[in-house]
This record gives structure tokens, C-alpha cells and sequence, in this order.
């Protein structure tokens, strides 16, 4: 999309146009195009339109009904922060005491909505002209939220009144590709976080692939998943801190409950520079296997995790919890609220004939392969199983006591495959 096709969609005709688009279809988008120039569209609208469409379709997962009124670039979709984790950082300013917040990089605006929707006065800026163009008519609802076209590491932020500074510095080049050097984001990581001799409170997203070395000491490092996803890892300095320093993992999950209502569970670890160091037993195999949350995971706070859920590591440099009594799942269905559990069925030695001897024994046709710590690549290993049968099963690739095994598990989510079956069967 340009400044034209923009300036078209914003036009009562555009706007009519766009509202009154059906849900997007993939397989039905030609032939609407083609309905709508035989109308007499003009096809820049009508493909502005249709774009549109499919951004705010894609943008359900990340805004729900919200994105129904938004715009969107591809881009600006793909860096947003999702709703429910705005959300909560506009509640670590709002504790924080910040009134008026500079959100230096805004991109389409998802993080400034969130700003402003708790009543936080918003400057935000973003160097790209469309990009700021775009955030305008996403906080067009909001008077106390102000968008500059700009560079915000211009700002004169005292001037500003600004007490508060988010930044969301972007991490792909111009053709797409991801950039893992945080020196090489836009604006480099050293550049915004340097600012925090001016404004204490200030907030920086970043990839969750960060290194853990090199990270300033004085920052709150939290990892953040959504529903199994890790979304992203933040830094967070001064009063946005009120813990102190440290790693943290933030695990969210969406449920149910019995009217339908959909509701947000939040759990969350962390270990701070003064606390005891977490060292957890390494053992063989239970009857329980557990899988932290990525964001657990990311954090390096495994040891945590095995703590929370009184388990052992099956080897201290591998990410799986075991136990020998299943743990309660919270109502998000994770263990502890942090992992994902499952039933060990079978613990093998690694060995393809001998594996494939015994899944083809049990009938299984499907499987689903999980690995840690192992080269072996889970498409080439299903394709020389060549199974079939009835059944499916879930395959563990790990080491444990510096071996490889293979563990035929199951989730805890589901009925056990035979009465009595609750822990290893096969050994060698």
C-alpha cells in the first residue's frame, strides 16, 4: 500500500467499500475482485480494499474483534505487539506513576492503543511516512494520543513532558529477512536504551532469540509466550522494573470457561542476580514427562521449572522435566501452569529398526516427533519408520544419562491408550 491507495481507502468511498467487504476468503478474493471492477471500482481501491481485508483477517489472532477497524501494512502486522501483551504493558507504566508515555517506534499503533486505551497521554512516532500515516487512523479514537512522522530519538523528551519511553526497534530488513545483531536494529538496541539516562521508565520489545550475553544488567529480561508461542522477550528499566534486574518468563494461555467466555491465564517465574542458584537433580526416566513453556525455556529458568513441578532434568543440558507422580494442571491445562505434560508409555534405546519393530507392533501410522538434543531430523526419521496402522503415538528424541532414547509418550490431556497403562513399559 502507498500514500495513494491510503488516501483512497480513507475517503468516504473507500471507507464504505471496505466496511462493506465480506469475510475474507482466499479461495473467493479473485472473483470478489473481479465483482467489484465489473461494479466500476477503481481497481487501486478495490485491491487497497481487498488487502485490507486480508490484513484484518490475519490480524484476529493478534486483535480480535478490534482489527475490524483497523489498518494495517503487512509489515506493521507482522512486528505488532498482541492485544493481551500491550495490554500488560500499558499496566507496567500505569504502575510505574507515567502519565505522558513517547512510543519511539510505533508502527501501525498496536502498542500506543493500549497506551492510550488506559488513559496514558501518547506521543508516538515512526520514521516511515505511511507507517505513521497508518497508527493516525488506528488511534483515531483516542484525542490524548498524538502521531508524528519522525525519528523519536529526536524528541526532546523534557520538553515533551514525557516521563515514560517504549520502543519496539524494528528486526527485519526492507526485503524481509529477520536481523538477530541487535546493533543492526531500527534504531540500534544501544541507541534506545541509552536513553534511560534521561527517562528512568523506559521499555524496549525485542526478538525472543535474544543472546542472554551482553544484556544490560540493570534490566528486567522477561520472555513472553501466548498460548504456546513465545512472542517476544522485553527489557524493561527503572520503575517498569519494581522487582530489580533479573530473567522472567511470562506465560500466558487463553481458556474457556463454561459460558464461553474466553479469559487469559497468566503464570510467571523469574530469578533475580541475589537469588540462591537453582540446581535440580538429573535422573532416569519416571512415569511423567514435562515440557516447560518455551518462554520458560528461553529465560534459562528450566531449573525453575523442574523445582515448580518436583521433578529431575533427564540431562542437565536438555529441557525436559520428569517425574514419578503426574503433576496437577492448572485451569490453562499446564502443568504447574508452565509445562506441558505428558505419560511415558515405552523409554527405548535410539535405534531405528528396533523402533520401528516395536511402533509397527502397537499399530501405529501416525506419529508425532518431538526432539532435544539429538541430530536426528524428524522428517527423514518418519519417512524411513514407514509406518502404518490405526494408531498414532508421540515420539520423544532426547538423551538421557548422556544416551539417546526414545520415549513413546502421550499427552496427560488425553485418555490413556489401555487401562492401567501409566508409566514406562518397554525398557533396555
Amino acid at each position: 500500500m502507498d500514500a495513494t491507495a491510503l488516501s483512497k481507502l480513507l475517503s468516504p468511498e473507500g471507507w464504505a467499500l471496505l466496511g462493506a467487504l465480506p469475510p475474507y476468503e482466499e479461495r473467493q478474493a479473485l472473483v470478489l475482485a473481479a465483482g467489484l471492477r465489473a461494479k466500476g471500482v477503481d481497481s487501486e481501491l478495490a485491491a487497497a480494499a481487498l488487502t485490507q481485508s486480508r490484513l484484518r483477517a490475519a490480524a484476529h489472532a493478534k486483535f480480535g474483534d478490534f482489527a475490524d477497524g483497523m489498518l494495517f501494512t503487512q509489515a506493521g502486522l507482522e512486528q505488532s505487539t498482541r492485544l493481551v501483551v500491550a495490554g500488560l504493558h500499558a499496566q507496567r507504566y500505569l504502575d510505574a506513576g507515567v502519565t505522558k508515555l513517547a512510543d519511539l517506534t510505533c508502527g501501525i499503533g498496536a502498542d500506543s492503543l493500549a497506551f492510550a486505551g488506559t488513559g496514558l497521554r501518547v506521543l508516538a512516532t515512526d520514521v516511515d511516512e505511511l507507517t505513521a500515516a497508518v497508527a493516525t487512523v488506528n488511534l483515531r479514537h483516542f484525542p490524548e494520543a498524538e502521531v508524528r512522522h519522525g525519528d523519536g530519538l529526536a524528541l526532546d523528551l523534557a520538553a515533551e513532558g514525557v516521563d515514560g519511553v517504549y520502543a519496539d526497534p524494528a528486526r527485519r530488513t526492507r526485503s524481509g529477512s529477520r536481523v538477530f545483531d541487535p546493533r543492526a536494529y531500527a534504531p540500534p538496541l544501544d541507541d534506545v536504551w541509552a536513553l534511560r539516562e534521561r527517562v528512568p521508565a523506559v521499555g524496549i520489545k525485542v526478538g525472543p532469540g535474544i543472546a542472554h550475553e551482553g544484556l544490560p544488567a540493570d534490566a528486567e529480561t522477561e520472555w513472553v509466550s501466548v498460548d504456546g508461542d513465545v512472542v517476544e522477550a522485553g527489557l524493561w528499566f527503572g520503575p517498569l522494573a519494581p522487582a530489580g534486574p533479573g530473567r522472567a518468563a511470562l506465560v500466558l494461555t487463553t481458556t474457556t470457561d463454561a459460558d464461553g467466555t474466553a479469559r487469559t491465564v497468566t503464570r510467571r517465574l523469574a530469578h533475580r542476580p541475589d537469588d540462591d542458584d537453582v540446581v535440580p537433580d538429573v535422573g532416569a526416566v519416571g512415569r511423567y514427562l514435562y515440557e516447560p513453556d518455551g518462554a520458560v525455556i528461553r529465560a534459562g529458568l528450566v531449573g525453575h521449572a523442574a523445582a515448580e513441578l518436583r521433578g529431575r532434568l533427564l540431562d542437565r543440558t536438555i529441557a525436559y522435566v520428569t517425574t514419578d507422580s503426574p503433576v496437577p494442571a492448572h485451569d490453562n491445562g499446564l502443568a504447574a501452569g508452565i509445562a506441558h505434560g505428558y505419560r511415558v508409555l515405552d523409554d527405548l534405546p535410539f535405534g531405528l529398526k528396533r523402533l520401528r519393530a516395536h511402533l509397527r507392533e502397537r499399530g501405529v501410522g501416525r506419529v508425532t516427533i518431538k526432539k532435544r538434543g539429538t541430530a536426528v531430523t524428524p522428517e527423514l526419521l518418519r519417512k524411513q519408520l514407514a509406518l502404518s496402522g490405526d494408531a498414532e503415538a508421540t515420539l520423544v528424541l532426547t538423551r538421557v544419562g548422556g544416551r539417546q532414547r526414545a520415549l513413546v509418550v502421550e499427552p496427560l490431556d488425553r485418555t490413556p491408550s489401555a487401562p492401567g497403562v501409566d508409566g514406562p513399559g518397554a525398557r533396555g
